[in-house]
């Protein structure tokens, strides 16, 4: 090829390249704009407002969602400096993300701003700034902004109710925890805290739950299968014991925590103290046992009814004195069924009124109840109403005594004490005609020997003889008439045996015990259970106390107390009666023992009481000595050889 053709085929091929190069420019950047389109129409799809500025902070590009964040129309927007839509400390802040970002291309930094609207507003977004550098535009910042204010408020909401929750967490007074289940506690309240004895939290979250908090640690794992079987546990009683050992009781309540597998992580739950209620339980129950076994123990029929007369309770004592069982009476019974018929109307009347004991109440009122064997009992009946808080009659409480035997008892004590009397009265008759017949005797004897001397002088035959006899005769009936008088004031003694003195005073006072209440007299028997037997007549040591105590109540008009004591002391018995009456002045008490003196306004005997039982004592042995104060009551002792 000639140089002329190698010139005409090099030239051709510069244009061709020329033509080339044209063309891949222009196709180059027909894509590039393309590719812009492409990249707006993205930028305008999210969410995000997207401001590019360059590095004297000019804006160069914003999107539509920036011009509705800012409140700016979009096109405005071109041309301002980024940084008057901060506020200063913004600024600052926009600076140390340039700071940070430095010339890495690849990283991303973000904040939380403030942005300025355009109607002066705030808005509260996140700033997400990255850069780009180009030698022939110099470097851009691209700035993503983001609407936080939903965010935010949720936030601060959230912030609320966790505050809220931690304030309430603290504020519980009782204990509310958060463990594992391994049995470590890791979050408590103060309340919490309190109740165990612990003062720093950090010590509490160290402990183990099983060992140090359970009193029975086999009840830990209890509480963890209620749980692992039901998903919670509730009001699980358990007992705990405090730092300082201290045991107390507490109702747990808790649910499982689960992780995203459903498996159970860990427990929360509530504790709450019941020590005192469970204190309160006891004493209530052991109120309630001593109730039942004072209304059980009673001599005394006890029974409640409600307002209709259905009987609710029957305790022993009505059991043992009208014969029912309780089972047969409570629920099925009413006591009318009890009652003689219309009674029991009466005394829901008498209860409502104010004549026996005041509303509500009666205090003693006399009648008879019906046994089951249909024995008409005599008694005395002591009731009241039980009201409710409100004040209506809910139940009624009656309590029935059986008088069967102090009536008994007390025809007995009459009986002896009318036997007392005529003993007394005999005893005086004795000594009176005692005294009389021996004051006769010796002139009767003298009238007897002188007939007999004058019968001798006179003749058989003659009739004064006769007349003397006769005289003589009569004055050995009169004798005879003297030594029956004798007998009948001395009587043979009774048969002596053993006999127990403390079980013939208690006889004494239990007769006596009716009086002794009328009369507003305290008894104190002080008895020595060890006491032996004497020989003695029982007829005649039973008059010798009944004189005693007798006169010792006697002495006693406006109530005091009596005192009857035994004891033995150097082979005797001593049984002393001690009262706080008048007592006996001393210039009558060398008189108290003979016969007929009394210091009785009344006499209802004749004198002889006392000197009787003198008697008595000293044909049986022994003595009565008498210690008296005037004014302070007086001390009768009877001693016996054993």
């Amino acid at each position: 090829m000639d140089e002329k053709t190698e010139g005409a085929l090099l030239a051709r091929i510069a244009e061709l390249e020329k033509k080339l190069g044209d063309y891949e420019t222009r196709n180059v950047y027909r894509n590039l704009q393309e590719l812009a389109k492409k990249l707006e129409k993205i930028a305008e799809l999210g969410e995000d407002g997207i401001i590019v500025f360059d590095q004297d902070y000019r804006i160069e590009f914003a999107n539509a969602m920036a011009g509705e964040l800012t409140g700016y129309y979009r096109g405005s927007l071109l041309g301002m400096d980024f940084r008057s839509l901060l506020g200063p400390d913004d600024v600052g802040h926009l600076n140390e993300l340039h700071a940070g970002v430095g010339a890495d291309e690849s990283k991303r930094l973000c904040t939380e701003m403030e942005l300025l609207r355009a109607d002066k507003t705030k808005l509260d977004v996140e700033i997400c700034i990255t850069i780009s550098r180009d030698e022939a535009y110099g470097m851009k910042t691209y700035a993503y902004i983001h609407d936080i204010t939903e965010r935010k408020r949720f936030h601060n909401e959230l912030a609320r109710s966790e505050q809220k929750y931690r304030s309430l967490f603290q504020r519980v007074r009782h204990g509310l925890f958060i463990s594992s289940r391994e049995g470590r506690f890791l979050d408590c309240n103060q309340a919490l805290l309190d109740l165990t004895g612990y003062e720093r939290k950090d010590d509490f979250l160290k402990i183990d739950i099983a060992r140090d908090l359970y009193v029975n640690p086999e009840d830990r794992s209890t509480f963890q299968y209620l749980v692992e079987q039901h998903g919670y546990v509730k009001d699980f009683e358990v007992d705990y014991k405090t730092k300082q050992g201290e045991i107390f009781t507490i109702l747990l309540t808790a649910h499982a925590q689960r992780d995203e597998k459903g498996r159970i992580t860990g427990y929360e739950g509530l504790m709450i103290d019941i020590s005192d209620r469970k204190r309160m339980e006891r004493e209530l129950k052991n109120t309630n046992e001593f109730m039942r076994n004072l209304i059980e123990s009673s001599a005394d029929g006890i029974f409640v009814t409600d307002m209709r007369g259905n009987i609710l309770i029957f305790n022993k004592g009505a059991e043992n004195i009208l014969g029912y069982r309780a089972e047969e009476v409570v629920g099925k019974m009413n006591i009318r069924q009890i009652y003689q018929p219309g009674l029991a109307r009466e005394i829901m009347a008498k209860l409502r009124g104010p004549d026996y004991g005041g509303p509500g109440k009666i205090k003693s009122y006399p009648l008879f109840h019906r046994g089951k064997d249909g024995e008409m009992i005599e008694g005395d009946l002591s009731a009241a109403l039980i009201y409710d808080e409100q004040g209506r009659e809910m139940a009624s409480v009656g309590i029935f005594r059986d008088l069967r035997d102090r009536v008994r008892m007390e025809r007995e004590l009459q009986e002896a004490q009318q036997a007392l009397l005529q003993s007394e009265r005999l005893a005086a008759m004795g000594q009176l005609t005692s005294q009389i017949a021996h004051e006769l005797n010796n002139p009767i004897y003298g009238i007897m020997n002188t007939l007999e001397l004058l019968k001798s002088e006179i003749p058989p035959e003659s009739k004064r003889r006769r007349i003397l006899e006769l005289a003589l005769s009569e004055t050995v009936r009169l004798s005879e008439m003297l030594k029956s008088m004798l007998s009948f004031s001395k009587p043979e003694e009774e048969v002596r045996r053993p006999i127990n003195m403390n079980e013939l005073v208690e006889g004494i006072l239990l007769m006596m015990d009716k009086q002794f209440r009328e009369n507003n007299i305290k008894v104190e028997c002080l008895l020595d259970l060890s006491l032996p037997e004497i020989r003695a007549s029982m007829n005649q040591m039973r008059q010798v106390m009944l004189n005693i105590i007798k006169n010792a109540k006697e002495g006693m008009p406006r109530g005091g107390s009596l005192t009857v004591k035994t004891q033995q002391r150097e082979g005797k018995i001593l049984i002393s009666v001690t009262d706080t009456g008048y007592g006996i002045p001393d210039h009558i008490k060398d008189k108290i023992f003979d016969a007929f003196f009394t210091t009785k306004q009344k006499v209802k005997g004749v004198g002889l009481g006392l000197s009787v039982c003198y008697g008595i004592i000293r044909d049986h042995g022994g003595e009565i000595k008498v210690e008296s104060v005037e004014g302070e009551g007086a001390t009768f002792t009877v001693v016996l050889p054993i």
